[in-house]
């Protein structure tokens, strides 16, 4: 069942187009992935979701309500991080935990309790004196801790150590397996990868490419290294065949998904003595959509 649905959201600043035509679909139970540079319109897209902005066009309905103009009724089943959290300098990240939570008409004391320690986090200390990661983590351990059918986190682990991401990972999880959904935008390829069922890549405002990590595969490229009995002929002859690297009779090279069997029945004929295959990742995808591309980020917006 669809929770979130937003069709053909266009958010102008001015003369500037901000989003254009962006289409986002999450269901009941999936982490949904949502990812582009930092300038290609995430944040200006989650402020429309929570309310924070109008959109100039377009629909965006979560929980079957308006976003806009039933803000109130949806905040009470979202739970957001954002990611440069600021707070109250003079509260400890304890008294603001609390503070979130009691928002909520919750204390949920056990559970706060337990991601304090799994985020390895003091809370007696004064706001203005944490780092960014530990001003992080204050977010991180109040969204966690509510009760929300739907997690918003913007760039949430921006500022955490490779450890901490991996604690944060565990959470994200953890709500999914309760039937939670998750909307996690952020540049960070490797992490979409580990955690997504789906993902909707943004440029400049405009959704290019949605689907599961699966059916974005196709349009990447598989990494081959193959060393023959033989030296291999005619390989720059097929298509889908990129940046060929040559030591010998071994060789190195990209095939485009949809080349890869023509091209191991063709490299087989030399008699193949090791072949090492890659699976593409996120990563290529996101190269593959963006390399050799003017960004056209001066003057964007995030």
């Amino acid at each position: 069942m669809s929770l979130l649905n937003v069709n053909h959201l266009t958010k102008r600043f001015g003369k500037f187009t901000a989003l254009e035509g962006v289409n986002i679909e999450i269901n009941e139970g999936e982490i949904y992935g949502f990812i582009g540079p930092n300038g290609a319109g995430k944040s200006t897209t989650i402020r429309v979701l929570l309310g924070i902005l109008k959109a100039s066009e377009g629909e965006v309905k979560i929980f079957g309500k308006d976003a806009w103009s039933d803000a109130v009724d949806v905040h009470k089943r979202i739970a957001y991080v954002p990611g440069d959290v600021n707070l109250w300098p003079n509260l400890t990240g304890g008294e603001v935990i609390d503070l979130f939570l009691k928002l909520r008409g919750r204390s949920h004391t056990s559970r706060k309790e337990e991601l304090i320690k799994k985020f390895d986090f003091d809370p007696t200390k004064k706001c203005r004196t944490y780092s960014k990661g530990n001003r992080q983590k204050v977010a991180l351990i109040a969204a966690f801790a509510m009760e929300a059918d739907l997690y918003i986190l913007d760039e949430p682990t921006s500022g955490l150590d490779p450890l901490m991401e991996q604690v944060f990972q565990e959470c994200v999880i953890d709500v999914k397996n309760k039937g939670k959904s998750v909307l996690l935008s952020s540049h960070i390829l490797s992490e979409v990868e580990k955690l997504c069922d789906r993902v909707g890549i943004i440029r400049q405002g405009k959704m290019i490419e949605t689907g599961t990590l699966n059916e974005l595969r196709h349009l990447t490229r598989t990494n081959i290294h193959v060393e023959t009995n033989e030296p291999i002929t005619s390989l720059n002859e097929f298509k889908g065949i990129h940046d060929i690297q040559e030591q010998g009779l071994a060789l190195s090279f990209q095939v485009d998904a949809e080349e890869l069997d023509h091209v191991i029945r063709h490299v087989s004929q030399f008699g193949i003595v090791k072949l090492e295959s890659m699976p593409p990742t996120l990563e290529d995808l996101f190269m593959r959509h963006y390399e050799n591309k003017d960004e056209g980020n001066a003057g964007g917006v995030s």
